[in-house]
């Protein structure tokens, strides 16, 4: 079985330490192994007993090291996650030992040769139907709620005629596309219809497909929804479920080779609020985006037409949100360009005290910024002007050489 290696982003000895404690690894290990963890760190999920100590060894002979489970030494646990720790240098020496070794270490050794040459490269392009974004600086995508409940803007834009002059707005604030919905998808809202959302979507994307410069997105999960917007010049899906709600959803991108944007959710938005705590939070999240990749690739979607979202406020509470920002850099392993919408969302106004939606701008600000100085490529966000500002002078800050 795959063993989805994954870096770990660790900027601090605490940070270190906790996730060797994740792990199971016993306190004197933990003492003497989390200050070599300030090199690179490669997380391996559910290893044999016999493979972690192969691993161990070849990595402790190469000067590096490798933390594992209480119990691996004797064989006396059944699986066990590691951590290799070393440098880059000394990970691909590992590669090359492991092909000689048995107990499908060789399949194991292409996953990290793959991730290795990962980190390396950084995503440079983005492909929808009708043009190529470079990444060489932050894509700002505009929200439009067409929708009487959505969190933040509901109702507002009720009005066809409201959006389209707000459309036009974001473009010109430097929204680079605009993602337009027409059911919310808030934590608690029910399902609306295929033709209650196209009623709400159509006479904009209509209007709006031979006006604006800047790109159409459509946030929906329903296939046919997609379909009809696709078909009417919009160039973006974006899947709150990454395809796993709607089994048709895929197939139609791929046919319209639209670009895409696959999300991570836990559950729906009626329920996903119900279930927020994890016992590996990034592993899950990371695991459930290659899971849409597969269904993505599997319809003849491009790579380079694809984005992933790791969906803050998704199934995820407040304290999940903020470690997903920070350890943001861990789904580069994934060698998809990121996108992260944490615009006003429930999160902020927890962390400041923010009750209202619009008086979470700053606080939405400082996650833009730290998302962009993370990896994130394309941000998600109410107020395009701001955010424009924002992730273009962290990006200034914390990209450019």
């Amino acid at each position: 079985m795959p063993h989805f290696p994954r870096l770990l982003e660790l900027p601090t000895l605490k940070h270190a330490a906790r996730e060797l404690h994740r792990i199971g690894v016993d306190s004197c290990g933990i003492t003497e192994m989390a200050p070599k963890m300030r090199t690179l760190c490669v997380h391996l999920n559910r290893l044999e007993c016999r493979q972690a100590n192969i691993l161990k060894q070849e990595m402790l002979s190469l000067g590096g090291d490798a933390a594992v489970a209480r119990g691996t030494v004797s064989c006396s646990i059944n699986h066990t996650d590691c951590v290799l720790i070393g440098t880059v240098k000394q990970l691909t020496k590992l590669c090359q030992k492991l092909k000689a070794q048995p107990f499908a270490l060789p399949a194991l050794a292409g996953e990290l040769d793959n991730l290795l040459t990962q980190i390396h490269v950084t995503p440079s392009v983005w492909k929808t139907s009708q043009r190529s974004f470079s990444l060489q600086r932050p894509l700002i995508m505009g929200i439009l709620n067409i929708t009487p409940d959505s969190f933040s803007d509901g109702g507002r834009y009720a009005n066809h005629e409201q959006a389209i002059q707000t459309a036009l707005q974001m473009e010109s604030d430097g929204a680079d596309i605009i993602d337009i919905g027409g059911e919310s998808t808030r934590p608690g809202s029910p399902s609306v219809s295929s033709d209650e959302e196209l009623s709400r979507i159509m006479p904009v994307i209509e209007n709006l497909t031979g006006t604006l410069k800047c790109a159409l997105s459509v946030d929906t999960w329903k296939s046919d929804v997609a379909y009809s917007a696709l078909s009417a010049g919009v160039e973006i899906v974006n899947d709150i479920s990454g395809f796993t709600f709607d089994p048709r959803m895929a197939a139609v991108a791929g046919t319209h080779k639209a670009g895409v944007v696959l999300m991570h959710t836990r559950g729906r938005p009626d329920s996903m609020q119900s279930a927020t705590i994890y016992d590996d939070l990034l592993l899950e999240v990371t695991t459930g985006l290659r899971t849409s990749l597969t269904l993505a690739q599997e319809a003849g979607i491009p790579r380079d037409c694809i984005v992933v979202d790791p969906g803050i406020g998704f199934g995820k509470n407040a304290e999940g949100n903020l470690e997903l920002i920070r350890r943001l850099a861990e789904l580069t392993c994934l060698g998809i360009p990121i996108l992260v919408g944490p615009s006003r969302k429930s999160f902020i106004g927890k962390i400041l005290g923010r009750e209202r939606t619009d008086e979470r701008l700053f606080g939405t600000a400082a996650t833009v910024a730290l998302s962009v100085a993370h990896g994130a490529s394309i941000l998600r966000v109410h107020d395009v002007k701001a955010m424009r500002d924002a992730a273009d002078m962290a990006y200034a800050i914390a990209k450019q050489h």
